[in-house]
């Protein structure tokens, strides 16, 4: 572990290869589980606002999920998350002719709906940040489902924090990224 700014960061994501293969998962990081994509405060908002937008590109009982149970919930320990269907899939999924899942958020960013990509939480995976008082987690999130991910980081050379750069810079800004990068190169030394 290592400190940058009010971050505590995880060695393993300057260590770790990763990048998604879809082709072999098929998107089962938002199908598997027993909840739902964690949300900050602030995007409980914005998913309320843009679900009018969103919702013509969602699946009919990912509508119901989300109609039944709101745009976001509450969890026991009072963490926001994305609703899920009947326990499982993410609400906000959907499928594409491979059967493979994508985010329906997502689709509406890329159709031009919206401006907002996703939940940062799903933009950043595998990387997932817990907030304490003082200082906030950075942590890699290992999952068998990706271990094909794994394969083709490690084949591609790309660590994790490459992987998922533009994700740490919405998160935490472009200077604490170039921090994060500095880290790295004297790690590799």
């Amino acid at each position: 572990m290592f400190q940058l700014g009010k971050t505590i960061v995880s060695e393993d994501i300057i260590e770790k290869d990763f990048v998604c293969n879809l082709s072999a998962c098929k998107g089962a990081c938002c199908i598997d589980g027993d909840a739902g994509a964690p949300l900050d405060k602030a995007e409980v908002k914005i998913m309320e606002d843009i679900y009018p937008k969103v919702k013509p590109f969602l699946r009919e009982e990912g509508i119901a999920a989300i109609e039944a149970q709101g745009t976001s919930i509450v969890t026991d320990f009072g963490d926001f998350e994305t609703p899920l269907i009947n326990g499982a899939d993410c609400a906000y999924v959907i499928f594409d002719e491979k059967k493979t899942a994508l985010c329906g958020i997502e689709e509406a960013y890329n159709q031009g709906e919206i401006e907002w990509k996703k939940p940062v939480s799903c933009h950043l995976y595998p990387i997932r940040v817990r907030e304490y008082s003082e200082f906030s987690g950075v942590n890699y999130d290992k999952w068998e489902i990706c271990d094909d991910a794994c394969s083709l980081g490690k084949e591609l050379q790309v660590p994790i924090y490459k992987f998922v750069k533009e994700a740490l810079i919405r998160k935490f800004g472009e200077d604490w990224y170039a921090e994060l990068e500095k880290v790295a190169e004297n790690h590799k030394r």
